[in-house]
């Protein structure tokens, strides 16, 4: 789930905690700042409903019309005076804050925001956005009454799931308004910025890698390139190395490769050399699986990406010498490609995966007859993360936010990767949007992804190649709820008569199961794993 760029949670599942922005606290490392916005969460994403509280919730609320509407133009220069189709965008923050409104939505304190697709919006017209424009956590004629921060977003780049800082996106200068309108005038916002490419930090340690992508180039009908951070050994070698391929959690990327070297948790393999991979998408986190709409990202890596990378670093060219370590949504990456692909890699060592089985997907069995992903079988409002064992989001408020996102949520993200497309060309929905209510069809073409099922139904074949490489190890008080899933996959595999470590570590939770024993713990792993290999060298 969350890694940390942008307004997605994690390889959380709505799940990665490593290595993010600000908006997606999932990604990063769970620390004090975090915390705080945790406990500073509003109150309708903090606990669970009380009986009474449902009721009241099923009442229509009457709000006094705050009046407020909001005209949004650009000028012709910042697209050579091309007309746009795109999603338009208009972020809140409050007055006071330092953080500009268009880094959000945040996941744990999502501030309000609004938007609408247009087609053709030439230079010179106006884009307006009000009550019938779609609208978090409620339509614009409900705003709470308050002194607010407006800034204006455009998102033409269809090849990250960031949205006011995604490259290439257009947005604006921050104008400050109070609720309810003072006159019936529309509040005037403009684009007239483009966020610029994100600058790569070499250092003598960590250089950038990336070379065009053919197969994924002809899947989409434009350039796409991979993208990765080689961080090189500690104590520099003249000979061949093995390499550590680390898949960075929802809203990470290859640019937070110096956190590997900083943060005590992540800090293994400085013997080796380790190759952080880029896997954001327009869609969210392409979990380098072969899709129906992210297209063959598996097959790119295997026959592009590595035979690349093999050639331009100091790289041993074996599949012993081939490792893999991710957490969270880099987790179940990291996992779904040693399983996949057990012939190309020697081993994977996967922290709090996203749900590695979809009878328990955060909580919910995808497979059950008349499952809601809002409702648990009590009726009660189903969580989607907690802090220790207090529910703090949930899925209905958390699938409405990335509902008015459009799309790159961590929701939408997985299916992108597990559904079929639509008759729209959009990822098959696997929950009705308004109800809850889970499709049991589509959740039918999610088995293919389903790791635990995967592995049951191909065992014969998988034993034996997968003989000594699985370590799944994750915390009894996942954030994201990921220990559930975890646990049914040690069940399957033990039933299987798999040598399969899969560890799940009490009062862990998404972020503090990453310390310096376990990193120290995976670094012996990794090192026993190549032994021989070096030994024969």
């Amino acid at each position: 789930m969350p890694q940390g760029q942008g307004p997605r949670l994690a390889s959380c599942g709505v799940a990665s905690l490593l290595h993010s922005h600000p908006s997606r606290p999932g990604a990063s490392l769970l620390g004090a700042a975090l915390l705080t916005a945790l406990c500073s969460a509003p109150a309708w994403a903090q606990v669970a409903p009380s009986e009474a509280s449902r009721k009241a919730e099923a009442s229509k609320v009457v709000y006094a019309p705050s009046g407020i509407e909001f005209s949004v133009d650009y000028p012709a220069k910042e697209t050579e005076g091309k007309s746009i189709s795109a999603r338009v965008y208009v972020m809140l923050g409050r007055q006071g804050s330092k953080v500009d409104p268009r880094t959000g939505p945040n996941w744990f304190r999502p501030e309000p925001f609004f938007a609408r697709d247009v087609k053709d919006w030439k230079p010179g017209d106006s884009v307006h956005i009000d009550a019938e424009s779609d609208g978090f956590p409620a339509s614009l004629s409900q705003l709470e009454a308050g002194a607010y921060r407006a800034q204006a977003v455009v998102r033409l780049n269809p090849d990250t799931a960031e949205i006011g800082t995604g490259e290439g996106n257009l947005f604006g200068p921050i104008v400050e308004f109070t609720s309810p309108a003072k006159t019936p005038d529309a509040i005037k916002l403009t684009v007239d910025q483009i966020v610029p490419p994100k600058p790569f930090q070499e250092t003598d340690r960590i250089k950038l890698a990336e070379c065009p992508s053919p197969i994924l180039s002809a899947f989409f009908g434009r350039p796409i390139k991979h993208q990765a951070a080689v961080i090189l050994p500690k104590t520099p070698t003249t000979g061949k190395l093995p390499a550590v391929y680390t898949i960075t959690g929802f809203g990470g990327d290859h640019h937070s490769a110096s956190r590997y070297l900083q943060s005590p948790g992540m800090n293994f393999a400085n013997d080796m050399i380790r190759v952080v991979l880029n896997a954001d998408c327009g869609t969210g986190h392409h979990v380098f699986a072969d899709s129906a709409n992210n297209g063959p990202r598996g097959k790119a890596l295997i026959e592009e990406f590595i035979p690349y990378l093999e050639k331009t670093f100091p790289l041993i060219a074996d599949p012993r010498a081939r490792l893999l370590n991710g957490h969270s949504s880099g987790g179940w990456s990291s996992l779904w490609l040693q399983v996949a692909y057990p012939d190309t890699f020697g081993g994977v060592w996967s922290t709090s995966p996203d749900p590695v089985d979809f009878r328990d997907f955060q909580r919910i069995d995808i497979y059950r007859s008349g499952e809601n992903a809002f409702r648990d079988p009590q009726g009660e409002r189903r969580p989607v993360a907690r802090m220790g064992t207090k529910p703090f989001l949930f899925y209905d408020s958390f699938s409405k936010m990335e509902a008015v996102m459009g799309y790159g949520g961590q929701l939408g993200s997985f299916e992108a990767v597990f559904s079929p497309k639509a008759v729209d060309g959009q990822p098959r929905k696997l929950w009705d949007r308004k109800s809850g209510v889970i499709d049991p069809e589509t959740a039918k073409t999610w088995e293919a992804y389903d790791i635990r099922l995967v592995l049951e139904r191909n065992w014969p074949t998988l034993k034996p190649k997968l003989a000594g490489k699985l370590h799944v190890i994750t915390g009894s008080l996942d954030t994201f709820y990921l220990d559930g899933a975890v646990k049914l996959l040690k069940e399957s595999q033990a039933k299987l008569g798999s040598d399969a470590d899969i560890e799940i570590i009490p009062d862990k939770d998404h972020s503090n199961i990453l310390n310096a024993d376990l990193a120290e713990r995976i670094d012996h792993g990794m090192k026993a794993a190549v032994a021989p290999l070096l030994k024969d060298r």
